[in-house]
């Protein structure tokens, strides 16, 4: 931007004067926008990176926040962009434990503390809006991108989206993604899905109100189509629902690169900004307003809604900026390895001759590690969420830090008689087994190109197609990424948990993924199973505190793990069109008949509780059911009271999560608490006056340490004769 004679009215000067209530943010932008030349409105509507410094991307994406629609002569900082989901991708930052293993926590505390300290480490580095708060519900376990989300139920993914937001947005502004329907990763870029009006606001979207009521300013579209219509592009997303519907009063951003397909209609549609090029836009709307095909008025509404964004959040965040020291302060370095014990899901301790094996016995003097991933710090997938931490624990160094005067031999597993003599001659054998960045995550490398414009050019152009390597190889460095191919470990790996269980009983499975893994050919023969998902830079720390005793396995699952692929929805990776219905998951599951191999909510501790819903009080849309709690065990612990809604009057019963809460217990305690309950699952939605009702039906409430199967204990809740 050329540098035009300082303006009488600042940036600066707007945020003063909210701070002191003597102007609106809307005042605000309308004295900025007044001051504002056509090249500078054009200016706020896409990134300010220019498109032939595609190349040096990566580079500045790692080194600090991508900037869009900064014009320095009115002292407007724009937008000062950095991911992701699990800890800030510039500098050296806190990788946390990925979203999923976060899910599985059940803790909106403990996100909005980890929302927080990643504001913090943000801001530290310069920037002001931050891309963390990933809320796709995960419709198959397939999905690459699964570990980016807290899991597959509406109600649990829009409270802790919302806890992040809260902790993000006392420093940086929270962006909520990908909106919407997005959870395939190999076809994101054309595929087209297909949702009724029940689907779609029943099940796909609620999470993102909730995210959006609790005070998200910004909105990140996504890659494919809903019904017909690219997301960034969509009227009936972006204006009709999220705006007119919803009441939303911030900005919206497109995803990257491939975000939008045409620079008028996308701003028809509510898309405010292009992220992060001057790509669509920067060649087409100048164009546009000549020949009279943009209006004056299309220009000022994207660019009041961002400058209104800008100044309502700089006046209200934290005044004190933090200072670069944060990034991976020893407190966040603490709150990472908290996080990853407590998202760590123990399926199964059995006991062997008469004791489970977890916690670890004091008494054990030879222990054998297996497993290639036992010596990685495997902290997930290499696209756009990649975080660059300071240092790293893997497995191996979390256990030899924790059992100092423990003789630990490691073998890589490769060698089934290695792997054999090293568990025969220990005490107990640990096998470390899943996942890393080639099996699933962001797919960044196209393999079919002339299926995406992008850039604004068919792919199979040389040119484009050798840029888009470039990046691609920068960015990943290198996985393959993608949606699995699978729903079960590889098979070297189930070949290895089976020779090792055979030679010595007293084995341990400890399983890395970001996903459910199907564990039917083995999960039988073990006696204790820990899901660790990717735990983050503290995460070999976080799985030795499970296993030693020093934490107790805190997760509870944010999807159920099926027996069979066949008793989930259809899954096609590189499908081109697809239909969402509202059957998926546990949900699913429970419709069908099958039972899962662990049901959505399923964790084990290391003490027992008993829990039961004393009463409940509900209106139209939510309520506080009351429920006693005790610590049936000889040791502390946790669990997670979670109530469920369910009709009773049809053939199938399906449970449906309302309402959750974490308690902690010393042995022995009890309590009362109050669950704070979401109806909206047991509502419905008119699509021709797009009201909300109760849905017809015999409801009834329930709560349970997981999702249940027996109903014996359930409380009314309301029946036809009440519902209307």
């Amino acid at each position: 931007m050329n540098r035009k004679k300082k303006a009488h009215f600042s940036f600066e000067d707007g945020v003063r004067a909210v701070r002191a209530g003597t102007l609106t943010p809307a005042d605000v932008a309308e004295r900025l926008i007044t001051q504002m030349t056509n090249k500078e409105l054009l200016w706020m509507l896409d990134g300010d990176v220019p498109l032939r410094a595609i190349i040096t991307l990566p580079a500045k994406i790692k080194a600090g926040p991508i900037a869009a629609g900064a014009i320095p002569r009115l002292g407007i900082p724009g937008v000062q962009f950095v991911d992701g989901p699990r800890g800030v991708v510039a500098g050296a930052s806190t990788a946390f434990p990925v979203t999923i293993s976060r899910g599985a926590t059940w803790d909106p505390e403990l996100e909005e503390a980890i929302g927080l300290a990643m504001g913090l480490e943000g801001r530290a580095q310069g920037a002001n809006y931050s891309g963390a708060v990933c809320i796709n519900l995960i419709r198959h376990p397939a999905w690459g991108r699964a570990q980016e989300s807290y899991g597959d139920d509406p109600v649990l993914l829009g409270q802790m989206g919302a806890a992040l937001t809260r902790g993000l947005q006392r420093n940086v502004i929270a962006c909520v993604k990908h909106y919407a329907l997005n959870s395939m990763e190999n076809a994101r870029f054309k595929v087209d899905v297909t949702a009724d009006e029940h689907a779609l606001h029943e099940v796909y979207l609620p999470h993102f109100k909730t995210v959006i009521d609790a005070g998200a300013e910004s909105v990140m579209s996504s890659y494919n189509s809903v019904n017909g219509e690219w997301a960034g592009d969509n009227k009936v997303l972006l204006t009709d629902i999220l705006r007119d519907e919803w009441g939303f009063e911030g900005f919206v951003t497109s995803d990257w690169a491939s975000g939008i397909h045409d620079a008028v209609r996308s701003l028809d549609a509510g898309l405010d900004i292009e992220m992060p090029l001057r790509m669509h836009r920067a060649r087409e709307l100048p164009k546009a307003i000549a020949q009279g095909l943009v209006s004056k008025e299309s220009l000022h509404r994207p660019v009041r809604r961002i400058l209104s964004t800008l100044v309502r959040h700089a006046a209200a965040r934290d005044q004190i900026a933090p200072p670069k020291a944060v990034l991976a302060s020893p407190a966040h370095r603490a709150l990472a390895r908290r996080a990853g014990a407590q998202g760590a899901v123990l399926l199964k301790n059995d006991p062997v001759e008469g004791a489970a094996l977890l916690p670890l016995d004091p008494s054990i003097r030879r222990l054998a590690v297996i497993g290639a991933l036992a010596v990685e710090a495997n902290m997930g997938d290499h696209g756009s969420s990649l975080v660059h931490p300071p240092s790293s624990s893997s497995p191996l160094d979390g256990l030899r830090e924790a059992l100092p005067t423990v003789s630990i031999t490691h073998v890589d597993g490769t060698d089934l008689a290695g792997a054999r003599e090293a568990a025969a001659s220990a005490d107990l054998a640990i096998v470390v087994a899943g996942m890393n960045f080639d099996d699933e995550g962001e797919r960044v490398e196209n393999e079919e190109p002339s299926d995406t414009p992008i850039f604004g050019w068919p792919m199979n152009t040389l040119v484009v197609g050798w840029l888009l390597k470039k990046v691609a190889r920068l960015i990943s460095q290198f996985g393959k990424g993608g949606d699995r191919t699978s729903l079960t470990l590889h098979e070297r790996d189930e070949r290895l948990i089976r020779a090792v269980v055979d030679t010595n009983p007293r084995t341990i499975p400890v399983i890395i993924g970001g996903s459910a893994i199907i564990m039917e050919k083995w999960r039988h023969d073990v006696p204790a199973i820990l899901m660790a998902w990717y735990p983050g830079m503290e995460g070999g720390r976080a799985i030795a505190d499970v296993l030693t005793g020093a934490q107790e396995p805190g997760g509870r699952l944010p999807l159920a793990i099926p027996k069979d692929a066949a008793h989930l929805p259809f899954f096609d990776a590189s499908a081109s069109e697809i239909t969402y219905d509202a059957w998926w998951g546990q949900r699913k599951l429970d419709r069908d008949g099958n039972r899962a191999a662990y049901p959505f909510g399923y964790g084990l501790g290391y003490t027992t509780f008993e829990m039961e819903l004393i009463e409940h009080h509900a209106s139209d849309a939510d309520g506080v059911a009351t429920v006693r709690v005790r610590n049936t065990g000889a040791r502390a612990g946790s669990s997670v009271a979670q109530v469920y809604a369910v009709e009773t009057s049809g053939a199938s019963r399906v449970p449906q999560l309302i309402g959750f809460r974490r308690v902690r217990l010393a042995p022995g305690a009890e309590t009362v608490v109050e669950v704070a309950l979401d109806l909206s699952p047991t509502r419905e939605r008119d699509p021709s006056s797009k009201t909300w009702s109760r849905r017809r039906g015999n409801w009834q409430l329930i709560c349970d340490a997981h999702s249940p199967a027996d109903f014996n204990a359930a409380r009314p809740l309301y029946s036809d004769a009440t519902s209307r």
